[in-house]
């Protein structure tokens, strides 16, 4: 029951729009009761709904936030000494930016630590006070098949720091990397254009260094002292512990995951995944289930449920289902309280893509971010059930396309199988 209490006390205004618009029974079959539509009583949530329903949290706290870590060890695994004489807090941390050695790019004022003049976090932070950016960002690993959590990230547009250099000719790559133990083997470098990385597409924040998530300083786990976040890429791009960043006339991608077989240039895919469903519904009762859909470039326009038959044939010239019997489910709006460990649950003021007067999202969907959906499927009789999800995206085309190959994101549908009890 406090794990309920915690999820209506953060999400009320998310889930009470939804169940209050699909009825009072409708809310009573999904375990929500007269407490969920904001009157004093009602019945407790069944327990194997409260964890689930939990999860839901729009911004996700650091703690539960997902971790890639690369190396051996891991940069976020080394001891606090080590971390110091790695440079990898904000006394020792230094940032460089010079031209690629292996091309004629031309810069006019690299720093770099031999110069004596790398980047400090006391200069990082006198940069921030006037071109500091705050945005909501999901990340995901290019090969996850679900986001590893979403932050209120805030730090400095990569170009910020790209003029600072004075970069003046030949140069059509940034590239950048983190500490890797010194070891060569263990680096693990990402790139962008140079035009993304000093020009946005219309409606995405830019390419940052970030230095905070959540209001909070990152934590060795999430990166710290600094590390990049790219807006429309995967998690790949958005490189832990930065202390280099290389202007390099390469007309080529440089990336460590392409000498892996990935798609480096591939943008975030829009996909749906579930949260909460029952794990034994009873026939003749509704079936509620929640989940989230990641929007990627495309946006995202609509989530849709198919529940059938186990063991029924599905036919073999229809690989993604488009033919299924899907019903919309209802994207739920913009949260009340947002979470992650907020202060009053509230996004600051001057938050890329909100409205700085209402505190609100100026549009909804956000791409680049994800949203809740939830559904209350119509009963059905005893047996064994397919439950899939699948999106819609802003141009009308079903997930898994336009993009269905994994190499560049997965997509794939998702499937979980449902047993109904008579």
């Amino acid at each position: 029951m406090d794990d309920w209490k915690s999820f209506l006390d953060a999400h009320g205004g998310i889930t009470r729009r939804y169940f209050l618009g699909v009825g009072a029974a409708g809310a009573a079959a999904a375990g929500i009761g007269r407490a969920a539509a904001g009157e004093a009583a009602g019945p407790a949530v069944p327990a194997e709904l409260a964890g689930p329903l939990a999860t839901l949290e729009y911004l996700t706290p650091e703690k539960k936030f997902g971790t890639v870590g690369r190396g051996n060890p891991p940069p976020h695994k080394l001891p606090p000494d080590k971390r110091r004489a790695a440079g990898l807090d904000r006394e020792t941390w230094r940032l460089e930016i010079v031209p690629d050695p292996a091309t004629d790019a031309k810069v006019e004022n690299p720093f770099s630590k031999e110069r004596g003049n790398a980047i400090t976090w006391d200069d990082l932070m006198k940069i921030a006070e006037t071109h500091a950016v705050r945005f909501l960002q999901v990340i995901t690993c290019t090969n996850g098949d679900a986001p590893l959590g979403t932050g209120l990230w805030e730090g400095v547009p990569l170009r910020t720091l790209v003029w600072m250099a004075r970069p003046v000719a030949n140069i059509r790559r940034v590239s950048f990397y983190g500490f890797h133990n010194d070891d060569p083997a263990q680096k693990f470098e990402s790139s962008l254009p140079i035009g993304r990385v000093l020009e946005d597409p219309p409606g995405f924040p830019p390419v940052t260094l970030c230095y905070k998530m959540n209001g909070e300083w990152l934590t060795p786990d999430r990166g710290a002292p600094a590390r990049v976040v790219a807006p429309d890429a995967y998690g790949f791009k958005s490189v832990k512990w930065i202390q280099r960043i290389i202007l390099s006339n390469l007309f080529h991608a440089n990336d460590t995951y392409a000498q892996w077989n990935n798609d480096i240039d591939s943008s975030l895919k829009t996909f749906a995944r579930f949260v909460s469903w029952p794990q034994t519904p009873l026939a003749g009762e509704p079936i509620p289930v929640t989940g989230l859909a990641q929007v990627g470039i495309s946006g995202l326009t609509r989530v849709q449920v198919w529940l059938r038959p186990a063991g029924e044939p599905l036919p073999t010239d229809d690989p993604y289902f488009t033919r299924g019997a899907w019903k919309d489910a209802e994207i739920l709006g913009p949260p009340e309280t947002w979470g992650g460990g907020l202060t009053d649950g509230k996004i600051p003021t001057s938050t890329f893509g909100f409205d700085p007067a209402a505190g609100k999202p100026r549009e909804w969907p956000m791409r680049n971010t994800i949203a809740h959906w939830a559904i209350l499927l119509p009963s059905v009789a005893a047996g064994t059930y397919e439950l899939r999800a699948r999106t819609i995206d802003a141009s009308g085309i079903a997930q898994p396309m336009p993009r269905p190959f994994p190499k560049g994101g997965r997509s794939a549908i998702q499937m979980v199988p449902l047993t109904v009890e008579g």
